[in-house]
């Protein structure tokens, strides 16, 4: 991987969007990422979690899914299917491609939230969880990472966002205060680290392993080598 570099400006993608309300503007500030350094949006989520689990599916390659990961997919499949719809004064826009070069970042939003006001449309992004609210900052900082990539695209600050979570249906509001925006930026960074070094962090057997779909290529208990070289010991033999 390159270093970040610092061209003129970022590009926006396609994708559902629409135009900037009169929010305030944001500058985007620092070394921009190349366009063929750009991560998964997820894996903000993965690094803090587990930053095996990160380096197993974005350096190594390795997934496998169990129960969660495919109720997860499913309900992710039915909110990014491209369109949009307007009630009540707000337009809501499925599936939206976003991109950040500041955080050297590109995905998918599953929905985007345009909340009519005086000055304009205010983007409200929305993420959808299968189950219920977990511990720790890794639904948030891709919340978060989420708004970053939609201030840079359309020109605009945004100060809060939601988490849906499937399981409790409830929603969650998030504000994007300095300390979740650095948090945001600090495990973006860590991510292109992993990525640049093609290293997998050694395992560490801990309660969360018990849920990760990766448990079994992982072997936390009994492998400190990656999963690359495992699995390769399995083809050749002994």
């Amino acid at each position: 991987m390159s270093a970040p570099v610092a061209p003129a400006g970022p590009a926006a993608p396609a994708g559902p969007a629409a135009p900037a309300g009169p929010a305030v503007p944001v500058a985007v500030q620092g070394p921009l990422y190349a366009e063929d350094d750009l991560v998964p949006l997820s894996a903000l989520q993965h690094v803090l979690y587990c930053e095996r689990q990160c380096a197993l599916i974005h350096v190594e390659r390795a997934w496998a899914e169990n129960r969660q990961t495919a109720a997860g997919r499913i309900l992710h499949a039915r909110v990014h299917a491209p369109g949009g719809e307007r009630r009540r004064g707000v337009r809501t826009e499925f599936g939206v491609r976003l991109v950040s070069f500041a955080l050297g970042v590109s995905g998918v939003a599953d929905v985007v939230e345009f909340h009519a006001g005086p000055g304009g449309e205010t983007p409200f992004p929305v993420e959808y969880k299968r189950g219920r609210a977990k511990g720790g900052d890794c639904d948030r900082v891709q919340l978060c990472a989420q708004a970053v990539c939609l201030e840079e695209m359309l020109d605009v600050r945004l100060e809060a966002g939601a988490l849906y979570y499937g399981e409790a249906r409830r929603r969650v509001e998030v504000v994007f205060d300095p300390p979740l925006r650095a948090a945001t930026r600090a495990a973006a960074e860590r991510v292109h680290e992993i990525v640049a070094s093609g290293r997998t962090p050694p395992a560490v057997y801990g309660g969360k392993c018990r849920a990760c779909s990766l448990l079994e290529l992982c072997r936390p208990k009994g492998v400190a080598r990656s999963v690359r070289g495992y699995l390769q010991a399995i083809v050749e033999g002994p």
